[in-house]
């Protein structure tokens, strides 16, 4: 499952990243890395895919110690955006305000606007379903 992790510079974002590939949450298995800084979206058959750039490629910046450079995948189909440094969002949001459309694509989006919750809260996204009442 692609995670697409989205927000303004220093919101996180590498370290989000890292922290999935390096020290995710016991109840998933290590992600691994497509692209930091840039990616490349594509939509190929209804499925928004990211690559990344080629200059860039297996290359991760984490403030404080630098570029690193550490294998990656060449592609992943997107299933879900990650917004960093979201606003504040309801307890009970629109069903609106949890989807993004990309390159006509419709995906779940989730808005994080406190970094330590991230990977239990993307933990939940992956392992739980939604409550349809």
């Amino acid at each position: 499952m692609g995670l697409l992790i989205r927000g303004p510079s220093g919101s996180g974002k590498s370290t989000l990243a890292l922290s999935l590939i390096l020290d995710c949450p016991r109840a998933l298995p290590p992600a691994e890395l497509v692209a930091d800084d840039r990616v490349v979206l594509t939509a190929e058959n209804g499925i928004l895919i990211a690559r990344p750039p080629p200059l860039l490629a297996g290359l991760i910046e984490l403030r404080g110690i630098g570029v690193r450079r550490m294998p990656h995948r060449a592609y992943v189909a997107v299933r879900h955006v990650v917004d960093l440094s979201a606003p504040e969002t309801a307890r009970m949001p629109d069903a609106a305000e949890l989807q993004e459309q990309i390159q006509g694509i419709e995906i779940p989006r989730t808005p994080i606007s406190a970094l330590a919750l991230a990977p239990v809260i993307i933990a939940c996204i992956l392992k739980t379903r939604a409550y349809e009442n």
